[in-house]
């Protein structure tokens, strides 16, 4: 059956479905829309049309509620270094530290030595020449001569030297020498059956070589040094300060 002809039994089909029974003779026929045909016949179902373009968009809607606090991000890379920064004020005073570890032992100085502390043993002595004091108290570095009545100095530096002699029978003038000449005199003078006392100290810097003694001068006539097994007649001297520039 082609086309055609099933088109027109439908259309016949139709329009014996739209007369009315004889039940319905009496009845008005409803009211045709508004600008239809009388005796109209109503035509196959089209196609469905194609989709209309899409509308406009709507209005923005209200912001939803805030949301849960997210995981934390990634760290990012270091930044660049920053300028300095001005210097703070000076901070409070801490407390002190804890002491450090006692350090190793260090090299001990060497300590120069040079004294002696002699006596006279008899009474004789000889005017005009150094006086040999031969009663060693200490010359543990053998800087002074018992042969000669001398000191000889082995180390440059400042020293002290000091003397006391008893004086009896006679005056006394004695000088302390330092090669071949007289720094320090003393005199005193004998009182008839008295002992006396005559004494003298002097600071000298001496060279390496240097040679220090005591010495009568005057002659015999002020020759009164004396000594004995309960008076003595001393002389003395020990360095201070090693290489002490004069």
């Amino acid at each position: 059956m082609d086309r055609g002809l099933r088109m027109l039994l439908q259309g016949a089909l139709l329009l014996l479905l739209a007369l009315p029974s004889h039940g319905e003779d009496n009845m008005e026929d409803p009211p045709l829309p508004k600008g239809a045909c009388a005796g109209w016949m109503a035509g196959i179902p089209g196609h469905p049309g194609h989709n209309g373009t899409p509308g406009r968009d709507g209005r923005d809607g209200t912001p939803g509620e805030k949301g849960e606090k997210g995981d934390p991000g990634l760290v990012g890379p270091k930044g660049d270094t920053g300028e300095t920064g001005i210097t703070g004020i000076e901070g409070p005073r801490g407390f002190p530290g804890t002491p450090g570890r006692k350090g190793e032992p260090g090299e001990s100085a060497y300590v120069y030595r040079s004294a002696f502390s002699v006596g006279l043993e008899r009474q004789v002595t000889v005017p005009n020449v150094p006086i040999r004091f031969t009663k060693i108290f200490y010359n543990q570095q053998n800087h002074y001569d018992g042969t000669t009545g001398k000191f000889l100095c082995n180390i440059p530096g400042l020293y002290y030297f000091s003397y006391h002699i008893t004086v009896y029978l006679k005056d006394v003038k004695v000088s302390l020498y330092k090669n071949d000449k007289a720094l320090l005199f003393t005199h005193d003078q004998f009182q008839d059956k008295n002992v006396d006392q005559a004494s003298g100290s002097v600071l000298l810097y001496l060279e390496k070589g240097d040679q220090v003694w005591l010495q009568v001068y005057e002659g015999e006539n002020h020759n009164g040094v004396y000594a004995d097994n309960v008076n003595d007649s001393t002389f003395t001297g020990f360095l201070l300060y090693h290489n002490i520039v004069e």
